[in-house]
């Protein structure tokens, strides 16, 4: 399949405009399916003059819309929530091909998803504004919420259509348009998305989507017309995106990568708490920013007990592609994101942690060239370790050792990151004053992975969140939204001649 040209392949499309439109860039990347590491069609790389008409249809198309009332753009999201639902098991599809997830989880995503679009139905409840009459003598004033215009987004591969459908509805409920730039790894779930935002009833030109690499990010960076941009990725570039857009006087919100820890207390079941870190640390092969990717326990009776527990429970894992039947982990999403996991594994091995189970070596029987990598799990993981202090992505769980909940509590606030993280517990005592001084932007109290329902919003702390707002729910609304606040005074109370001093309404 590698030697394929690009005429052999399928090619995707830009959607600009309402239509589908051919890259003119010249630049194009290969899209894999994880499992059989085949490529399987190719995406083109925009340019800054193809982000830009995609730009310039969004703003002719921003007056119309956003002038719209508030319910008729929510009948578009009434629709859009029927369309998703019919074709959830075709979104499913796309992504456990070119992620690589299994089905059910993938479908899953798709849920997730669409439970914002639920949210943004009922959204115009939100984008009130608040009225006093009579602040001053014959003086009343009141607020109204008012969108930002153009607005982009940038999607991660390990989400490539819950993500952007916490952004896009949020957006368009509130009157702005948009441009979404999927992940180059798997952009085709993006198109399909597109389709049933058009069949919904969205006008062309509201919503546009650019693919490509760091050449279109750039361009949305700089872009003048883009008021504001949503992004979801790893630490770095999440910082990148903030400073740089924040310069370009841009509003941002970018969410980065994570370490979420799930403390283990010796009153917890401890049966439950290795079913509930199975799940969350190898669902979606770890690549997953809510992912549990260290476990810990505290005191060593604990600790012995739970790596008894995980071992067998990781090394039973049922790996393959994710359509297959009875699957629980599908591949990684690139040859290069495995081989960068599996060189984590070796550098836990180097700094001496414990490695109980070692899944460097699995291959998946049916498909010897799909990115395959077993389950790993270390014990007696320290701070300072590579494997501890950076996001790994992959399915690789650490457990640390803890001599009390005060020396647990202390490990997990001292990490950089702050995205989410979990108790285990029977001791209402305990969850409590976890909750209190935790130092996370999400926390689960026995529930290993705390994304809230679309009504909240999902955001983290610390290196985990540039930006003040979290993403989708009230959060979203006032992200994508500005605050205008009204004075007013009718002729009649007007009062003849000058006032030099600063007003006094009361």
């Amino acid at each position: 399949m590698h030697a394929q040209t690009q005429t052999e392949l399928e090619t995707l499309s830009h959607y600009i405009n309402g239509e589908r439109v051919a890259g003119t860039n010249g630049r194009f990347g290969d899209i894999f399916n994880p499992a059989t590491g085949e490529v399987q069609r190719q995406v083109p790389y925009a340019s800054a003059d193809e982000l830009d008409a995609a730009v310039q249809a969004a703003k002719a198309a921003f007056p119309a819309w956003s002038a719209m009332p508030a319910l008729r753009r929510a009948r578009c999201m009434f629709r859009l929530k029927a369309l998703l639902e019919e074709h959830q098991d075709e979104l499913a599809a796309i992504l456990t091909n070119e992620h690589g997830k299994v089905f059910d989880d993938a479908r899953g995503e798709v849920q997730r998803g669409l439970e914002v679009v639920e949210f943004a139905c009922g959204a115009p409840q939100l984008l009130k504004g608040e009225y006093s009459d009579t602040v001053g003598t014959g003086v009343d004033s009141y607020s109204l919420r008012q969108p930002l215009g153009v607005v982009a987004g940038i999607s991660p591969f390990n989400f490539p259509t819950m993500v952007p459908l916490w952004m896009i509805p949020m957006a368009l409920i509130c009157g702005n348009t948009f441009v979404l730039k999927p992940s180059e790894r798997n952009p085709s779930a993006s198109m399909l998305l597109a389709d049933l935002i058009a069949q919904a009833g969205v006008p062309a030109g509201v919503f546009n989507v650019v693919h490509g690499d760091r050449e279109a990010v750039d361009a949305i960076l700089a872009h003048p017309d883009i008021a504001a941009i949503s992004f979801v990725g790893s630490t770095p570039i999440a910082k990148k995106i903030a400073e740089v857009g924040t310069a370009n006087g841009k509003r941002v919100q970018a969410l980065g990568g994570a370490k979420n820890h799930m403390i283990v207390m010796p009153d917890a079941p401890i049966g439950a708490a290795a079913d509930a870190l199975i799940g969350s640390a190898f669902g979606a092969a770890g690549e997953r920013c809510m992912a549990i990717s260290v476990a810990v326990a505290v005191g060593d009776e604990v600790a012995d007990e739970l790596v008894a527990e995980l071992a067998p429970r990781v090394r039973a894992l049922k790996i393959g592609p994710g359509m297959t039947e009875g699957v629980e982990m599908g591949p990684l999403i690139t040859a290069e994101h495995r081989a960068k996991v599996s060189a984590y594994v070796d550098s836990g091995v180097e700094a001496g942690a414990d490695l109980v189970v070692d899944g460097r070596a699995f291959s998946e029987p049916n498909n010897p060239d799909g990115f395959f990598l077993g389950g790993c799990l270390f014990d007696k993981v320290a701070p300072g370790m590579k494997i501890y202090e950076e996001e790994i992505f992959g399915p690789v769980l650490c457990v640390v050792r803890a001599a009390s909940y005060a020396e647990a509590v202390e490990l997990v606030n001292r990490h950089v990151f702050g995205n989410g993280v979990a108790i285990f517990t029977r001791e209402g005592d305990a969850a409590r004053d976890f909750v209190q001084h935790i130092q996370a932007g999400m926390v689960g109290v026995n529930i290993p992975i705390p994304v809230p329902m679309a009504f909240h919003s999902f955001g983290g702390w610390k290196q985990s969140l540039f930006g003040d707002h979290h993403i989708y729910g009230p959060e979203g609304i006032r992200f994508y939204t500005r605050l205008k606040t009204v004075t007013q005074r009718w002729h009649s109370g007007i009062k003849e001649g000058a006032d030099f001093h600063f007003p006094q309404l009361g």
